[in-house]
């Protein structure tokens, strides 16, 4: 019967076409096996897996403040994985898990006849675990024809072999590290500290299920935009675990009683914490990873080889840090417009606007190809949507380049660093008030006048070549015939009093700037110069008498080194930010120590003076504000400096254990502040260094700096400024004395 069947022709061909369908099936299945389709990897290959590592950052104590990475991915171990992570896992994305070998018959059977044949899109997929972990390692390729059987079947071998390498606790390590999350995050632990700001191993019930329940589709179940969807993703996970007796009713009924809460922090280039100093870091690890190789001789890669960076950064106080300054600008710069009502120079000094427009890099290289100024303009007029930064929440308007310019130019900048005296390791570091907008670090980068900041090295000098602290000087205004006629003048007219004589601690609380020239003369320009280069300021002088104003530019770093020899021995250090780098597997690449000057730059006496005399500048002194406005009790020293025509505020804040710059002014030095009341580095930049103390007041983790307390003077010391702060010329004086108005300046040997 059979053979009488098979005599019948159209049975003969069906076979016929069946028996080549297979065998075309077969060949189809060998070409992916056997690589025709691109090479699968082999057993070898896969049991040395090598992902893109993140590089992390953290601060002194371990806390992670950022990365550097192309993906973000960052790996632990199985250890670290809390078990309802990992049933979370399972009882949502592949129960069998611990029971089939990388392909789940089952499931795939179940697929085939409630997805395929019956149209029943509920009833799920059929991958698992591991042919997950081969698609996250390999990716998928297009191909013209059958892209999706092609890369499923690819994915399947792999996972076949994986199961064969690997135990099932070392597939679950592997998924976890490197499956994507929302946000462009790979693995667990990027998504925990990302999503939580928390390490994976720490993970709530919670926070667990609601990153489990992401993985159905990064996007659309991304907690931070979409949180009541992926709240109701989450509960689907926890009743998964409730069906799978992983967890029970009550522990699921209460966990989907509460909202999901996220600590979101951004870990990219330009939002998140301290980005103006992971910036400076990169920039450094650039250079130094140049000088290290690898075991096998290759280079270190930032963005992929998960190097550990630890930093000298206090996370806690960096945070005190960016909160002061953003609250003391937000009312500062609505005084600064204010101040200006209609007059603002960014709207109506057009050949402001104009010169700044010049320095645009469109306007460059629109200049480049040839375009006329009238083409450049019409170009730059074109209105677009920009989001603009502002203060109280950023705005999108439809704006030209020129409008969003001028928006710009109305704001103010501000910078600060606070370092330890004796290492000159970085503790906080500002260099601006937001990276998205205002690249420019006024840390690293920025060299402004500083104004009255410059003063106490002028009095450092003088003293350290014998004079006297009780030494008076007076405040009378003097033309120096050689100098152009120049007239130094003073800020507070009470100080022109022609009679009227003030002590170098007087003085120099006081800002008097006509005493600093004369200290400056009496002393000569060389001293001084001498003076600053041993205290580490590399920063070319102008060897004129201006500078004992602050008219030459030192970076706020530089600076901060300087100011620390006053609590360090008389000892300037180097501000540096790196203390060790580490392989991903904590192995010690490279340390680094604190750059201190060996010899003191001045002796032991002139820096108990000079601090002394820096402690009345907060007590009675420019910036006795620290006393009455922001009641702050400390042991403080410092001194206030502010620039010619208001265009930049100082202030420098020295504690025993902590030294502290800050600056403000706008980027565009062609704007001051319209008033020295407003300008003055009191009123600028004053105000942040006491908000951050304010703020560390409160925290019993910074008593080792806020209840820090100065050495006590010696009996020698308090002799030697016990007089009067000031005195007036006797009558006969007077009377009879010279009025002199004009001088020569000593010329510099």
């Amino acid at each position: 019967m059979i053979k009488n069947l098979l005599q019948k022709r159209w049975i003969k061909w069906t076979l016929l076409s069946l028996a080549g369908i297979l065998i075309l099936c077969l060949c189809f299945y060998a070409s992916i096996y056997f690589g025709f389709f691109g090479k699968l990897p082999n057993k070898e290959e896969l049991s040395t897996l090598k992902q893109a590592e993140a590089t992390q950052i953290l601060d002194k104590d371990g806390h992670l403040i950022g990365k550097y990475y192309i993906y973000d991915r960052q790996p632990i171990t199985y250890e670290d994985l809390p078990q309802h992570l990992i049933d979370a896992l399972i009882a949502t994305e592949d129960v069998r898990f611990y029971e089939h070998d990388g392909v789940d018959n089952t499931s795939l059977l179940r697929v085939f006849f409630k997805t395929i044949l019956l149209r029943n899109k509920s009833s799920g997929g059929g991958s698992t675990i591991t042919l997950q972990l081969a698609k996250n390692l390999f990716g998928r390729k297009k191909y013209r024809f059958f892209s999706t059987v092609i890369n499923k079947l690819k994915e399947s071998f792999i996972a076949k072999r994986m199961e064969d390498i690997y135990s099932k606790k070392e597939i679950l390590t592997l998924y976890f590290n490197t499956v994507p999350f929302s946000d462009n995050t790979y693995g667990i632990e990027s998504a925990s500290q990302k999503f939580f700001n928390k390490p994976a191993h720490k993970l709530s019930l919670a926070e667990a299920a609601t990153l489990i329940g992401t993985l159905k589709a990064n996007h659309s179940y991304n907690p931070r935009l979409f949180t009541e969807r992926s709240q109701l993703r989450r509960d689907v996970v926890l009743k998964q675990m409730v069906k799978y007796q992983y967890i029970s009713t009550n522990r699921a009924d209460e966990t989907m009683s509460k909202p999901i809460a996220l600590d979101y922090q951004y870990f990219n280039h330009d939002l998140g914490l301290a980005p103006y100093f992971r910036e400076t870091v990169k920039k450094e690890l650039t250079e130094i990873l140049k000088q290290y190789k690898k075991p096998d001789s290759t280079i270190y890669d930032l963005y992929n080889d998960g190097l550990i960076i630890h930093t000298t950064l206090n996370y806690k106080m960096q945070v005190l840090a960016e909160e002061a300054m953003k609250e003391h600008m937000l009312v500062l710069q609505k005084d600064y417009e204010t101040s200006y009502g209609s007059a603002t120079p960014w709207i109506n000094n057009q050949e402001l606007i104009n010169n700044a427009v010049k320095q645009l890099d469109i306007y460059k290289k629109l200049k480049e190809i040839g375009l006329t100024e009238t083409q450049i303009k019409d170009s730059l007029s074109l209105k677009k949507d920009v989001e603009l930064f502002e203060w109280e929440g950023n705005e999108t308007k439809k704006i030209s380049s020129i409008d969003s310019l001028q928006h710009y130019l109305k704001f103010l900048n501000a910078g600060m660093i606070a370092i330890e005296p004796t290492t000159g390791a970085v503790q906080a570091y500002l260099g601006g008030i937001d990276y998205r907008y205002f690249k420019y670090d006024h840390v690293s980068q920025s060299k402004r006048q500083v104004g009255s900041t410059f003063k106490p090295f002028v009095y450092t000098a003088a003293i350290e070549n014998g004079m006297k602290p009780c030494t008076y000087f007076s405040t009378k205004e003097i033309t120096y015939t050689n100098l152009d006629n120049w007239t130094p003048k003073n800020a507070d007219k009470n100080e022109e009093d022609p009679h009227l004589n003030f002590t170098l601690e007087k003085a120099l609380s006081n800002s008097v700037n006509t005493i600093a020239v004369k200290v400056l003369n009496e002393i000569g320009i060389p001293t001084v110069i001498d003076q600053v280069q041993k205290l580490g300021i590399t920063d070319s002088l102008s060897h004129k008498p201006a500078m004992a104003l602050g008219t030459d530019g030192i970076k706020i770093k530089e600076l901060a080194g300087a100011y620390a020899s006053y609590v360090n021995e008389g000892k300037s250090v180097k501000p540096y930010y790196i203390s060790k780098i580490e392989d991903k597997n904590g192995n010690l690449i490279a340390s680094f120590e604190p750059e201190v000057i060996d010899t003191p730059a001045f002796s032991d006496y002139t820096r108990k003076v000079m601090l002394e005399i820096m402690k009345s500048t907060i007590e009675r002194g420019t910036a006795a504000r620290i006393r009455t406005t922001y009641n702050l009790e400390n042991d403080i020293a410092g001194k206030t400096g502010t620039t010619q025509d208001n265009k930049d505020g100082w202030f420098v804040g020295i504690t025993p254990n902590l030294v502290t710059v800050t600056w403000v002014g706008n980027d565009n030095y062609n704007i001051g502040f319209k008033t020295t009341a407003l300008g003055q580095g009191a009123n600028t930049a004053l105000p942040i260094f006491a908000k951050l103390y304010q703020k560390m007041d409160q925290n019993p983790d910074f008593d080792f700096i806020t209840k820090s307390k100065f050495e006590e003077p010696s009996e020698e010391i308090l002799k030697d400024l016990d007089c009067k702060p000031e005195k007036r010329d006797n009558l006969l004086k007077r009377l009879f004395g010279k009025k002199k108005k004009k001088k020569k300046f000593k010329k510099e040997k």
